[in-house]
């Protein structure tokens, strides 16, 4: 294996979901670039491109939403058993204001329409694509040497309305992005104990879904 491919492994494998570890300070705005240029380069469905980037810098916008995050956390943890809400308590959900900055990634499903080529007969593809954008912007951060963490505690029209977003455009994540002061080596969910890890031989079937692959 060489060096490159072990790399690409090496990084895929140390991502994680990162809420405390943040630095914040200013970032470099060539890394800024090769990050974003490595989400633009993701594949899509007709070649729509149907993201676009919303670099969130402003303390009040980044406030304003970690207030919002904050009483979405509070719905959600009414919802849990004493058991649930004790190990919720340990967890964070957000580094808004920890991190550098925010990168709000949208989805606009008219970008080529109305002929999308690859999604007549699969409506999300769209939307698919555009988590391959965060995808690669996670692991080309990564591999910079940054920390992402996609905060999903909120409502999308209070987002939509912060941010002036088009109301036929969705925002789909809100990316806590920036330097980090490390990784950690088991990620937060399951080192807090929420779930457990699922092997990949739980994950696979043969040929038709149950029949355990050989």
């Amino acid at each position: 294996m060489g060096d490159g491919l072990h790399d690409l492994y090496e990084v895929i494998h140390s991502r994680r979901d990162v809420r405390r570890e943040f630095v914040g300070g200013p970032v470099e705005p060539a890394v800024l670039r090769r990050v974003l240029e490595a989400a633009h380069a993701a594949p899509s469905v007709g070649l729509t491109q149907p993201w676009d980037f919303v670099l969130v810098r402003d303390d009040g916008l980044r406030s304003a939403f970690q207030t919002h995050v904050a009483a979405e956390r509070e719905v959600f943890d009414a919802t849990l058993d004493a058991g649930q809400a004790s190990t919720f308590a340990r967890i964070s959900v957000e580094g808004v204001l920890q991190s550098s900055l925010g990168v709000v990634v949208t989805y606009d499903p008219t970008r080529g329409a109305p002929t999308v080529l690859g999604r007549h007969a699969i409506a999300d593809a769209g939307l698919y694509s555009t988590c391959l954008a965060i995808q690669n912007l996670w692991l080309a951060a990564t591999a910079e040497g940054w920390g992402v963490g996609w905060v999903s505690f909120y409502r999308e029209p209070f987002l939509r309305e912060l941010l002036g977003i088009p109301a036929h455009v969705r925002p789909v994540a809100w990316l806590c992005v920036g330097p980090v002061e490390g990784l950690q080596d088991v990620p937060d969910l399951e080192r807090h104990g929420w779930r457990r890890r699922r092997s990949l031989d739980e994950a696979l079937h043969a040929d038709r879904w149950g029949t355990p692959a050989p």
